[in-house]
């Protein structure tokens, strides 16, 4: 599981798709995927795309595009996903909703959540779950003092529904799994590349680290009783609570170990000052020869660095 502190400007996914643009492969594994973005792009270039992410809020976001070659939405499918949206009933089915909303608002995505059930395949649900987090995250945008120039929810789901990329179809098998990240690896298949963006190091517990992002796990999964049970399945694994550099380094070095059979790595990283270049190069170097490094400065913008090292 995953951790972003800071948010990736448009130009990283623009720096990427110019450095794998130089490489050669028919086919790419992520282990992580924050976002559907970089893999939906790389269908418009005949790649099959093997997603993964070991969160399922993030996973489904991912499932909506990647593995779609061309559900949609309909108008009675969202009158579905909205009937009754604001309506109490006896109780709220995720009172954890209560943390990160309102009352009202957090009547319309109990109620929200349980009607994304009535619709007919994964993918549609995975769509709708998408536009709702999209929501939310449009709730969270306002602050008390401009809270009174918010919209109805409903209406931000259906404007936000009207401005969803078309689903593109590659003929390829494109496919979008929710499991730790080793084990997505060490069974991944046929992948020529792996691109993985490196979570950034933190020593807090993943509900915390994953920040105002936690309200999305939450609402999917139905509750916040969950938490200790998947920081104890994805214990001592890469994007997971660590202590010091070295052991970071170690678990980093470890999943390349276990994605060795892939045969060319890209291996995304933003400089903050914790784990250098230097660093990862150095523990890339153990596994495999470093082929090239590439860097963006985004200084002005974020006061970040973007590197990818390939191998």
């Amino acid at each position: 599981m995953i951790h972003f502190s800071r948010t990736s400007p448009k130009g990283w996914l623009a720096f990427e798709l110019n450095v794998l643009r130089r490489l050669k492969f028919s086919s790419a594994a992520f282990p992580f995927t924050h976002t559907p973005a970089l893999g939906s792009y790389l269908k418009r270039w005949d790649i099959r795309v093997q997603a993964n992410d070991p969160l399922q809020s993030t996973w489904t976001r991912a499932n909506a595009f990647i593995p779609n070659n061309g559900e949609k939405l309909t108008a009675d499918d969202v009158n579905v996903i909205l009937e009754d949206a604001y309506v109490p009933r006896y109780k709220l089915q995720n009172p954890a909703l209560r943390n990160w909303f309102t009352e009202t608002d957090s009547w319309w995505f109990d109620n929200v959540r349980q009607n994304l059930e009535k619709l007919q395949t994964p993918v549609l649900r995975a769509l709708a779950a998408s536009l709702a987090m999209a929501t939310g995250d449009y709730v969270h945008s306002f602050t008390e003092d401009t809270r009174e120039l918010r919209q109805p929810l409903s209406n931000v789901f259906r404007r936000l529904w009207t401005l969803q990329p078309e689903p593109y179809n590659n003929g390829r098998n494109n496919s979008c799994q929710n499991r730790p990240v080793n084990e997505f690896l060490a069974e991944c298949t046929g992948a020529d590349l792996m691109f993985l963006r490196l979570p950034e190091p933190h020593s807090q517990h993943l509900r915390a680290s994953l920040g105002p992002a936690a309200w999305r796990e939450e609402w999917l999964r139905g509750g916040d009783d969950f938490w200790e049970t998947a920081e104890t399945e994805q214990s001592g694994r890469l994007g997971m609570p660590t202590e010091t550099k070295s052991q970071y380094l170690r678990l980093f070095e470890e999943t390349l170990r276990t994605a060795s059979h892939i045969g060319t790595f890209a291996l995304a990283h933003v400089e903050s000052g914790s784990i250098t270049t230097q660093d990862l190069v150095e523990t890339i170097g153990k596994v495999r020869r470093v082929e090239a490094i590439y860097s963006k400065d985004f200084s002005e913008l974020t006061g970040t660095k973007s590197v990818i090292i390939t191998a």
